[in-house]
């Protein structure tokens, strides 16, 4: 099984490195491609990704896996989304996902990625994960318990209702890209929730109560400083989806919208 990760960056050289090494540090027999698309940073990221790539040459990494094959490559593309199809259509895999460049894995989780997706007739996975700040400390733990509890009833039109999948989270094989295609690159701030959407509504996934990764958040970022324009798109998006099939699920998503969009202020106001 060869499993492919792809990270696009922007002027992350105060994470990468920690995503970096919350992939390589990951031990499983298997094989790894990990592609890291940076964006022309002026920071030190291209220092960083020579730096791992001198590594990984010296096989400091090797015992982890059967092979790590890493690329990389510091070039401006249609931004996140266009970087990620970009290399979606050059990666060799059997399973794929992409995590951010501020974002890490636990300890074990490619592991259990084989141990559940790989192994399951399953097309797709999505898992638990909490959120952290720029020091690693979790952190707006009621909002990880509130995803928590909408995820022991998921189904499409909640999604439609809401998006509760966490990104980095999200795994899937081959044949889901032979139905569903590529990343829409119209929708920036949520490709993700408009990928899962469109995977959905051929497979159903798999779900694991189980928390696989860290979602990085602080007030600077694309979802700390972006979120009212984000959480409008994703409306948008539900509406593409819904149709007259789920108009109440559409109703929801709509109250969910200005509910999440005054939360947000406050946190954002306060400093949360």
């Amino acid at each position: 099984m060869k499993l492919s990760i792809i990270t696009p960056s922007y002027n992350q050289d105060m994470f990468i490195e920690r995503t970096i090494l919350s992939v390589l540090n990951q031990k499983w027999d298997f094989d790894l491609e990990y592609i890291i698309i940076d964006w022309k940073s002026s920071d030190n990221t291209v220092d960083i990704l020579k730096k791992y790539e001198e590594k990984i040459k010296n096989w400091e990494f090797n015992n982890n896996f059967n092979s790590v094959n890493f690329f990389w490559s510091s070039e401006k593309d249609n931004w996140q989304s266009g970087a990620i199809n970009k290399w979606l259509k050059m990666s060799t895999w059997d399973i794929v996902t992409f995590l951010n460049s501020d974002d890490t894995y636990i300890e074990w989780t490619l592991q259990k990625i084989f141990d559940s997706l790989w192994k399951s007739e399953k097309k797709w996975s999505y898992w638990k994960c909490k959120i952290i700040d720029i020091g690693d400390n979790e952190i707006r733990k009621y909002i990880t318990l509130y995803k928590n509890i909408i995820w022991n009833k998921y189904s499409y039109s909640k999604l439609l209702s809401e998006n509760f999948i966490s990104q980095m989270t999200v795994f899937w094989k081959r044949e889901v890209m032979e139905d569903v295609w590529y990343i829409d690159e119209n929708h920036h701030l949520c490709m993700d929730y408009e990928y899962w959407l469109r995977i959905w509504k051929k497979y159903s996934p798999l779900f694991i109560n189980e928390y696989l990764s860290n979602f990085r958040f602080y007030h600077t970022s694309k979802s700390g400083s972006m979120f009212e324009k984000q959480f409008k798109q994703e409306l948008e998006v539900a509406k593409k989806y819904a149709w007259w099939k789920y108009k109440l699920a559409l109703f929801f998503h709509k109250i969910n919208y200005y509910k999440i969009v005054v939360i947000y202020r406050i946190l954002s106001f306060f400093r949360v």
